[in-house]
């Protein structure tokens, strides 16, 4: 098994959502033992954001672009490579603003690309990343029903949109409402990983 291992914290050692991912992670490598890790840590080593110059190099011919927009392309081929290798993509995902993390989301803007990871047919778009399990760490300070949360509904459809179809979603869900609401967020958190990795 091969484990992407994908957080976006910026708060480091301090955050809820990197904290059950390394718990998904920990329980897929003990039910597999011989699984390799790749991780990244996107709230540390954010990847590049999607500009003028990084479309230019994208749409330049690989034989035409410059120095500087090969190593450009050149990252996103490496974020691109491990969700492709990826038997399991594990993602933290803390709530920022009613939305993912600006490092999440460019993470997701590196490895959408036609062609490679979704292609548009006649009858729509189709994801390309196929047969993968998808986890996602979700932490946030409030409690959010499920018809109101701002968050997860972009996720799940970038994510579908990839092909990325086979979706578990761990809440973490109070971290701002003090150490009461915390313990049963975390409470809450575990027992659902302990559930969807039985």
């Amino acid at each position: 098994m091969n484990i992407l291992h994908i957080t976006s914290s910026i708060r480091g050692d301090a955050s809820e959502s990197t904290r059950v991912t390394q718990q998904i992670v920990d329980k897929l490598v003990a039910a597999n033992p011989g699984a390799t890790i790749v991780r990244r840590d996107l709230g540390a080593a954010p990847v590049l954001l999607l500009d003028g110059a990084a479309l230019g190099a994208l749409f330049t011919p690989g034989e035409q672009r410059s120095a500087a927009q090969l190593a450009r392309v050149e990252q996103d081929d490496a974020l691109i490579l491990e969700a492709q290798a990826a038997d399991v993509i594990v993602l933290g995902a803390p709530m920022y603003n009613f939305s993912m993390p600006v490092q999440l989301k460019s993470w997701f803007d590196a490895i959408a690309r036609a062609g490679v990871t979704f292609r548009y047919t006649e009858t729509g778009p189709e994801g390309l990343l196929k047969n993968k399990k998808v986890y996602v760490a979700a932490a946030r300070g409030g409690v959010y029903e499920e018809a109101q949360d701002p968050q997860v509904p972009q996720m799940r459809a970038l994510l579908g949109f990839l092909g990325l179809v086979d979706q578990t979603f761990i809440y973490s869900s109070g971290m701002a409402m003090g150490p009461d609401a915390v313990a049963a967020g975390q409470a809450a958190a575990n027992a659902a990983v302990d559930a969807a990795l039985a």
